[in-house]
């Protein structure tokens, strides 16, 4: 497969070309790289690990620098072995043009793959290496970007220059003073079960209140007891389901609270 782009880098050649010959800013700009060292002043040893389709493999192989015509151009091959995956490798020439005070870099890229990785498809693997070719050169001149922002903070001054600061005129809020600072407490819901317990026994208590008495003194006597130990038993749920459902929490916002504390007219 073969694949062609170009990349402006506000930056000047000889940078470039010294980035393009660093191991550090190769490693950070490669996608998938794992380690990257410096074996000869034109060889190095790297370990990949990408991803095509649904393979995944981690290459293990060399990079090559060849073609150096500083700071003009060079090629940069690798060919790295996946294991059970296959094989990859390709070669990309890289062509630095000055452009005002950047420069155009411009590259052409040939790459293959082998086993495995070669079943995954024609259409995915061109779209799998156009995205990884993209990626490194984007990261690349975006590297630049990122080394200035650190060399140039944002409002440093020349040297030699003094930088005088304007006073801050945004005053900070004033959080207005309450008697009655806001509550974050909430009602709690009453349990379902004592309520229905409770309005079973108070409808029992009427029933028996309203029934006619018992001809039979001690029949009386038994119903009265059992009338009053229901209507105690509903007054005993009652309570504690009030008990459980807590008291009533008023919020009171800022300007009722201040109301409410006669400093209505107050300034903070």
């Amino acid at each position: 497969m073969k694949m062609q782009g170009e990349e402006l880098i506000a930056a000047p050649r000889e940078r470039v070309w010294e980035a393009l010959n660093d191991p550090d800013v190769l490693k950070q700009c490669i996608p998938g790289c794992q380690s990257l060292e410096k074996e000869a002043d034109d060889r190095l040893k790297a370990t990949v690990a990408i991803k095509i389709g649904p393979i995944g493999a981690r290459f293990n192989g060399a990079v090559t620098l060849s073609e150096l015509d500083p700071p003009n151009s060079y090629v940069i091959s690798g060919e790295g072995q996946g294991g059970a995956a296959g094989f990859a490798r390709g070669s990309a020439r890289v062509a630095l043009a000055e452009e005002g005070g950047s420069t155009r870099l411009t590259y052409t890229v040939d790459a293959e793959v082998g086993g495995r990785l070669a079943q995954v498809g024609g259409p995915i693997i061109d779209a799998t290496a156009k995205q990884l070719a993209n990626t490194f050169f984007k990261r690349f001149g975006a590297s630049f970007t990122a080394q200035a922002s650190v060399a140039v903070p944002a409002g440093a001054s020349e040297p030699g220059q003094t930088q005088v600061s304007a006073p801050s005129t945004a005053a900070a809020p004033v959080a207005p003073a309450t008697a009655f600072p806001p509550s974050t407490a909430t009602r709690s819901e009453p349990a379902l079960l004592p309520w229905i317990v409770a309005v079973f026994l108070a409808a029992l208590a009427g029933y028996l209140a309203a029934a006619p008495g018992p001809a039979d003194p001690v029949q009386g006597v038994l119903q009265g007891v059992f009338l009053g130990l229901a209507i105690a038993a509903v007054a005993v749920f009652g309570y504690f389901c009030g008990r459980r459902a807590g008291p009533l929490v008023v919020t009171l916002d800022a300007a009722s609270a201040a109301l409410l504390s006669g400093r209505d007219g107050e300034k903070p």
